[in-house]
């Protein structure tokens, strides 16, 4: 009786145990929420003089949500005081990896002029040249651009260009010295000039001073470059049609030089090898295909264009006859001249678009 009586109360004692356990209040976070077996969020269990009671967020299954378009990469607009981008737009204009480009521009202006640097030279008043500065003469000028290039991060790239500029000619009327300290007019044949530029240059994009412009489609730059340039000038002819008196024919004797006319001027050509420049701002966008188009305004410099020096003189002498009269000479006078140049600096602005094809 004795070990009936100790078992019934040792279970009796685990018993009261057991229940004072469970209604234990244990402190909680009661923000927490948490997820049921099927996925449903429910708050942490309370309990009331241990019966454990279950809450279900019914609003768990119908969140709220925020809909509409997401406004585009750079503006201002916020939903729900949180700005969005979209990564999509945001590396479509990235610049990364290699890639080849190809541009043609239109030269809305061509600045410089030719002169004649041998104006001081002893009787250089006898040889036809641009004795007053004369504008280079400019048909439609299209210059056209090869690039080969990388980025060097999603700012900078970096490119190796050859560009050709041409349509730019000598004028086609200059104003030659008439030997008296006056000036007369000069027609010009020929003298069409060439440039062959190879540049390198570093681009650099300033949308993170700009931001993206037209929603995200177009993203500013600048560039500069600096390289060689070949500028060329071809052969020409500079023709002074003035009549030079040298004595009155009537006190002229016979086979005295009374005078001089048709004056030809051979100026040979020439190339130049010369320091060249360029500025460029522009805006980017991108086409289907990965094609990537550069819209840009760019002043280049290409430095001096230059002949060779060498001029060959033609002229017809007019004789006195001795009896008061004069006549032209059976033979042309000619005359060769060395290291007399012609020459004179040139820059263009050119406006144009630039397709980039990007590995």
């Amino acid at each position: 009786m004795k070990k009936v009586g100790f078992l019934a109360a040792l279970l009796a004692f685990l018993y009261g145990a057991s229940n004072g356990a469970s209604a234990t209040v244990y402190p909680v976070y009661s923000g927490y929420q948490g997820t049921n077996a099927m996925g449903q969020l429910v708050a942490l269990p309370t309990t009331t003089a241990g019966t454990v009671t279950q809450t279900v967020n019914q609003n768990a299954a119908n969140p709220t949500r925020i809909t509409g378009t997401l406004p585009q990469v750079g503006s201002n607009l916020t939903n729900a005081g949180r700005q969005y981008y979209q990564p999509s737009d945001f590396d479509r204009l990235a610049d990364s990896g290699l890639y080849v480009g190809l541009s043609a521009g239109y030269s809305v202006n061509v600045s410089g002029s030719i002169l004649s640097d041998y104006m001081n030279e002893d009787k250089g008043e006898f040889v036809p040249g641009a004795f007053q500065e004369a504008n280079f003469d400019t048909d439609t000028v299209i210059p056209l651009q090869l690039s080969v290039g990388a980025s060097i991060n999603n700012d900078f790239r970096v490119d190796f260009s050859y560009l050709r500029y041409s349509g730019i000619a000598y004028p086609s009327m200059v104003k030659s010295a008439d030997g008296v300290g006056g000036y007369v007019d000069a027609t010009v044949d020929g003298g069409a000039i060439t440039s062959n530029v190879t540049m390198l240059n570093i681009y650099y994009n300033i949308d993170a001073y700009t931001g993206y412009l037209a929603g995200g489609m177009l993203r500013p730059y600048i560039g500069v470059g600096a390289g060689i340039s070949l500028n060329t000038i071809s052969d020409y002819v500079v023709y002074d049609d003035t009549f030079y008196s040298e004595m009155d024919p009537s006190v002229a004797g016979p086979g005295i030089l009374t005078g001089i006319s048709d004056v030809y001027a051979y100026h040979n050509g020439g190339t130049s090898e010369q320091l060249a420049f360029m500025f460029e701002g522009g805006l980017t966008t991108e086409m289907d295909g990965g094609i990537k188009i550069d819209f840009f305004v760019r002043y280049t410099n290409l430095g001096q264009v230059r002949t060779s020096g060498s001029i060959i003189l033609s002229q017809t002498e007019w004789i006195g006859n001795g009896a008061g009269q004069e006549y032209p000479s059976d033979y042309d006078t000619v005359y060769h001249y060395t290291n007399w140049y012609e020459s004179g600096r040139l820059s263009t602005i050119d406006l144009g678009a630039r397709l980039r094809l990007q590995f």
